[in-house]
């Protein structure tokens, strides 16, 4: 007990040191960037009927986790495009998302998929709304001193709690680099991804598993390196990972809100993969990182691993993910559940979106191509949103 306080005493006073703000609440009206001439020339593109008054003056409440994953939503209030498409948004960042969304304090979240496969069985009227990504960025970062996969056995490292049971990046990597799932060979701590970070920079952390941008991070400061990242394709069949995730009466209450705020979830990805380094500045902004580390986030998310941000529901990958959470006996308490009757895609399918995968082969392919170096592809990137700097 006395080693896990005085870890955390040393992070509380590293993250005062360095000023590192963990949580944030914005609205669409008092966002800097609000107002963009950029997303008003997205949105214009769509015939849009004006919403009722009644839709007009709702403030939809909106969280997401600090986890590259869900970038959208912060792209969709710092580029102006929820105030473009005529929605007020309180916006809560690096919050507790799945607790505030199985609490029904949230109208619409940026969460894990079993968020949802959780809460309903509770009685929490959610349903998953829209694809949000389907894998990758997710990572096992070590310090510069472990060398090997073995060398992890009895080191300080933070997988969270009981990860043999509860994660299935744990589970799959420590099968696919031969060492121990039991977490009793470890000295295991339960840590935000931005405290593992700044513990392992501190020389008092070994390792963590962490979403970016707190590997790209290590990378970019050489304090570690990742020893393994996610990969959701298994044996030629694709996985998932986080969705949007909508309360049932918001959307029975206000439809067409409940459609527009998709519409804005889609321009937000298509923004991050348009105008990647203005989406990269944002993110920068938002999670507290150098832009470099943003950009080489919004790289792997949408280039190097894959066009992983994407709002294409395909079922399919959903139970290919139950299949792979069965197999390694993780989260067992929703892994056999019928996905079927946890999604709703009614709201999406109505809300005016383009397809995902004709948008990307006609607007994305052509000037982003898959696997571009990073260099080149910042360089492409700074040339299309007009960088000069």
């Amino acid at each position: 007990m006395m080693k896990k306080v005085k870890l955390y005493l040393l992070i509380a006073l590293l993250m005062m040191t360095l000023l590192v703000v963990s949580g944030c609440f914005k609205t669409a009206q008092d966002s800097e960037k609000s107002g963009d001439d950029l997303a008003q020339q997205i949105v214009e593109t769509y015939k849009l009927e004006p919403l009722s008054a009644e839709d007009a003056n709702y403030t939809i409440n909106m969280g997401y986790y600090n986890c590259d994953h869900m970038t959208a939503a912060c792209i969709g209030m710092d580029a102006g495009i929820y105030e473009a498409l005529g929605l007020k948004v309180n916006l809560t960042g690096n919050g507790n998302v799945p607790e505030a969304m199985s609490a029904g304090k949230m109208d619409v979240g940026y969460a894990g998929w079993t968020t949802t496969l959780r809460a309903v069985p509770k009685g929490t009227p959610l349903f998953i709304a829209a694809q949000n990504h389907t894998g990758g960025s997710e990572y096992l970062v070590v310090s510069n001193k472990i060398k090997k996969p073995e060398d992890l056995i009895g080191k300080k490292v933070s997988f969270g709690n009981d990860p043999e049971k509860n994660s299935i990046n744990w589970a799959e990597w420590a099968d696919q680099l031969g060492i121990p799932v039991d977490i009793t060979k470890y000295e295991n701590f339960n840590m935000s991804d931005q405290d593992e970070y700044f513990a392992l920079k501190a020389g008092k952390l070994d390792a963590y598993i962490c979403c970016d941008p707190w590997g790209s991070m290590a990378e970019y400061e050489g304090t570690g390196w990742s020893m393994i990242r996610q990969n959701t394709v298994r044996d030629g069949q694709q996985g998932t990972c986080c969705k949007v995730a909508m309360h049932t009466k918001f959307a029975e209450a206000h439809p067409e809100l409940a459609k527009r705020v998709l519409l804005a979830h889609t321009l937000s990805i298509q923004y991050m993969y348009q105008h990647p380094y203005k989406a990269a500045e944002i993110f920068a902004d938002n999670y507290n990182v150098p832009l470099e580390v943003a950009l080489m986030t919004m790289w792997k998310k949408t280039n190097e691993e894959g066009r992983t941000i994407s709002w294409d529901m395909v079922m399919e990958e959903l139970k290919n993910q139950l299949a792979a959470m069965q197999k390694y006996n993780v989260q067992s308490d929703v892994n056999t559940v019928n996905v079927e009757d946890y999604v709703d895609t009614s709201y999406f399918d109505a809300c005016s979106a383009k397809d995902f995968n004709t948008f990307i082969k006609e607007e994305v392919d052509p000037v982003f191509p898959l696997g571009m170096s990073f260099e080149d592809w910042k360089t492409k990137a700074k040339e299309v949103d007009q960088i000069t700097t």
